[in-house]
C-alpha cells in the first residue's frame, strides 16, 4: 500500500509523520485560496499532531480499499504542492470512485494537477481495477473543468445543491472517465 506514483514532474505518495508541518504550512498559505472550495475547518486542522491522526487514518482507509488519498510532491525538489484523493471507492457492480484534488496557488498554471489527476487515474484503472472515475467541480471554477476535460473526463450533468460549502449548498458539474480496458 505504499506505493509511492511517479510522473515525469510529479510524485504521490501517502503523507507521513514527517510531512506534517509541510502540509500545515500549505494550508495556513492558502487558507483563503482554498476556502472556497474546501468544507470548514476548525482550528485544530491547523495543526501537525491533528494531521499525523489524520493521515494514520487515511492510509488505514486505504487497506480497506475504501480511499487512497496522496500528497502531490515535486520530483525535483520533493515539496508537497497538494493533495488528491480517490474516495467513495465503491466495489461490486459499480466499480467507481470519485476524485478530488487541490494545489498550492503558488504552482497552479503549470500542468501539475494534470500529470496528477492522470497519474491517479492510471492507479485506479490498472492497479485497483476500477471501471468509473468521477469528479464534482463547481460550474465557476474553469481551470479545474479545464483539468478534467484535459484528462479525457467528460462532462455527464450538473449536481444540483449536492455540496454543503461556505454556509450554503452549491451546484456541481458532474465528469467521468471511464476504464478504456472494459
Amino acid at each position: 500500500m505504499n506505493k509511492t506514483i511517479k510522473g515525469a514532474r510529479v510524485a504521490l505518495r501517502y503523507l507521513e509523520e514527517r510531512d506534517a508541518e509541510a502540509f500545515v504550512d500549505m494550508h495556513r498559505r492558502n487558507r483563503d485560496f482554498f476556502q472556497p472550495f474546501l468544507y470548514e475547518r476548525g482550528e485544530e486542522f491547523y495543526t501537525a499532531a491533528y494531521q499525523v491522526e489524520q493521515f494514520r487514518k487515511s492510509k488505514a482507509m486505504a487497506e480497506n480499499d475504501e480511499k487512497y488519498a496522496y500528497g502531490i510532491f515535486l520530483r525535483e525538489t520533493n515539496d508537497l504542492i497538494g493533495m488528491i484523493s480517490l474516495s467513495q471507492v465503491t466495489r461490486g457492480p459499480l466499480q467507481s470512485c470519485w476524485v478530488g484534488y487541490y494545489l498550492d496557488q503558488r504552482h497552479n498554471g503549470r500542468g501539475y494537477v494534470s500529470e496528477a489527476l492522470r497519474l491517479v487515474v492510471d492507479f485506479a484503472f490498472n492497479d485497483l481495477k476500477l471501471h468509473r472515475v468521477e469528479a464534482g467541480v463547481m460550474p465557476h471554477n474553469a481551470k479545474s473543468i479545464q483539468v478534467v476535460e484535459k484528462a479525457g473526463f467528460e462532462r455527464e450533468g450538473l449536481n444540483k445543491k449536492n455540496v454543503f460549502l461556505n454556509g450554503q449548498w452549491q451546484d456541481h458539474l458532474h465528469f467521468a472517465i471511464v476504464n478504456p480496458n472494459d
